[in-house]
């Protein structure tokens, strides 16, 4: 299957992987300062974006890790860092596991799969989520310049919302309007859960807010099934997507963990 791809900049690939019911354009605040240094490469994940969904893919975060590897080696890239958020973080573990060669490094925001108790059925709250965004993506462009909608769309994501530009609340509706392929990646995460090993040369780091209440610390944040040679960021006033709250923060780490100097 053939993911939609866009590159920005020149320079070693560095590859940024969304969560479940996002797609590339979440990563719009830290793409400039990022492609100043690297050859930036976006995807959408099936059913999400621009990569439509197809039955017969598989989604467990394994599969997908598969998926994005022979994507980025169709394009000639063999090395790569990653980055990557939520559901994109289980991936990017998966292929440093099945691919360690290839992975350069990996900076892990806020990621999927780091629970003892493996869920056995889907969110309540991101099941209302996503009917939610799906109902008012025509009138989304309007309601996103009142405050009290975006109040209701991003106060659980976001501890900073009020500062979330119009930009990135409307990319995030209109990207989980789209997502035909949320639901059978949740469906393809239950029952398991991230708890392999990765070599400990590849740097990692692993960011969590501490305000996500998307996978929140007591259940979902478990840093015994995390690599042992990682190192563990909590940032203050910062949700599930560290990249909008505390874009200032996260790119220092990325740098760090690339080691690549800006």
């Amino acid at each position: 299957m053939k993911l939609s791809i866009q590159t920005h900049g020149d320079g070693p690939a560095i590859v940024l992987i969304h969560g479940m019911g996002s797609a590339a354009t979440a990563w719009k605040p830290i793409i400039p300062a990022l492609a100043k240094v690297f050859k930036v490469i976006t995807l959408d994940l099936p059913g999400h974006g621009n990569t439509p969904f197809s039955p017969m893919q598989s989604m467990d975060p394994t599969s997908l890790a598969k998926l994005v590897h022979k994507n980025l080696q169709d394009l000639g890239i063999n090395e790569f860092d990653l980055v990557a958020n939520s559901l994109g973080g289980w991936i990017s573990f998966e292929m440093a596991v099945i691919n360690p060669s290839s992975v350069r490094s990996i900076t892990a925001l806020a990621p999927a799969g780091l629970w003892l108790t493996p869920f056995s059925s889907r969110y309540p709250g991101e099941v209302a989520l996503r009917v939610m965004a799906n109902g008012v993506e025509k009138i989304a462009p309007s309601l996103l310049n009142y405050n009290w909608a975006k109040k209701i769309g991003f106060e659980t994501v976001s501890p900073r919302w009020k500062e979330l530009s119009y930009e990135i609340c409307l990319d995030a509706t209109t990207a989980m309007a789209k997502s035909t392929g949320y639901f059978p990646a949740w469906d393809a995460l239950l029952g398991k859960r991230f708890d392999k090993q990765i070599a400990s040369d590849i740097p990692i780091t692993i960011i969590f807010g501490d305000s996500d209440h998307t996978l929140p610390e007591k259940t979902c944040q478990e840093r015994s099934l995390a690599p042992s040679h990682a190192k563990w960021v909590i940032l203050p006033e910062t949700g599930h997507a560290p990249m909008w709250d505390s874009p200032n923060e996260v790119l220092p780490e990325i740098f760090a963990t690339t080691k690549i100097n800006q």
